[in-house]
């Protein structure tokens, strides 16, 4: 067994030395060689394993001590978080809309009509009412004999057109809704009494078309009362909340009321109970106000009371021979 050894080491001996001298000649470290000779005879890996990417080694380190965390970014294409809360403002309705078309106080007496003089707007009423002899009996009086009133315009104190007409003999306010006008008395009370005629009228309300003619819009209509108390509730809630703390009391006394008066008002248009117009115009106006007063510029809505009309769904294609379609005859959703 010794003789064996010295026998190989002698043949060992220059391939170990070539080993080493090799990478000498190419000008490698020793510690560079060392790592050569090691490779070759398999004393070590030949390098250290590295772990797949978007595997996390440990834990992140946590933030020194007094250092502010950094803000969170929405992804692209997602909305931001919604700064302070705003109004919610309808669209205003317009005097372009009730000049011309005769209406009716709660849709069925009465007539109003609103007309244009240059720049200027007249109206031309006749005021439903009752005898005052005879109470059961009802009667009809013209303001100014018939003739046109010549409105004064008050702006949009509201949000909504208003005209006055001060110095008639019934003296009214007028307050443009959506396809009708809100008429308030600007008298010591609702009635205005004519003895020459012997009748007692009473034009405060709503003076709108037909009751039997808004039947067909009553989808609407309810779509839209639906947009018109979530805004009045949201400018409802954000008034009390910017309010100081003895005008809160007030605000939710008046919001109480409006409800009461609005259900005493709109009781009376005919067919109410089957469209809902005079509930989804009286709400509207009262959204406009509220945000009115909240400082909220009127002239850009930012919510429409009026349902949006599904756009049409394009006709489906023909099956094409190897294509599975999601549904048979229907396009595959958008």
């Amino acid at each position: 067994m010794p003789r064996t050894r010295s026998l190989l080491l002698p043949r060992l001996l220059p391939v170990l030395a070539a080993a080493i001298a090799v990478p000498a000649l190419l000008g490698a470290p020793p510690a560079q060689a060392q790592n050569f000779f090691e490779r070759l005879f398999g004393i070590k890996p030949e390098r250290p394993p590295v772990p797949p990417r978007g595997v996390p080694e440990g834990p992140p380190a946590a933030p020194p001590r007094g250092a502010r965390p950094r803000p969170i970014v929405a992804p692209r294409g997602e909305p931001a978080r919604s700064g302070p809360a705003r109004p919610v403002v309808l669209k205003a309705p317009s005097e372009d809309g009730v000049i011309g078309p005769e209406l009716q106080l709660n849709g069925m007496s009465g007539t109003l009509k609103l007309e244009r003089a240059g720049t200027a707007v007249t109206a031309r009423i006749k005021l439903p009412g009752t005898k005052i002899s005879q109470p059961a009996e009802s009667c009809t009086v013209p303001l100014a004999n018939g003739n046109p009133i010549t409105l004064s315009s008050e702006g949009k104190p509201e949000g909504a057109p208003r005209f006055e007409a001060a110095g008639a003999e019934c003296p009214l306010r007028f307050d443009v809704v959506e396809g009708g006008i809100l008429v308030t008395s600007l008298g010591q009370g609702p009635i205005c009494t004519f003895s020459n005629a012997d009748c007692a009228t009473t034009p405060v309300g709503l003076w709108g078309p037909a009751g039997a003619s808004l039947i067909p819009r009553a989808g609407e209509f309810d779509t839209g009362r639906g947009v018109a108390d979530k805004a009045v509730r949201d400018n409802y809630k954000l008034m009390t909340q910017r309010a100081r703390r003895e005008d809160v009391r007030p605000i939710v006394s008046e919001q109480a009321a409006f409800s009461a008066d609005r259900e005493q008002l709109c009781r009376n248009y005919a067919r109410e109970g089957t469209h809902g117009f005079c509930h989804l115009r009286v709400t509207e106006n009262r959204a406009l106000a509220l945000a009115t007063r909240l400082g909220a510029n009127t002239a850009v809505p930012t919510a429409a009371a009026a349902p949006r009309r599904s756009r049409p769904r394009p006709a489906a294609e023909p099956a094409v021979d190897g294509v599975n379609p999601d549904t048979a005859g229907e396009m595959p959703p958008e």
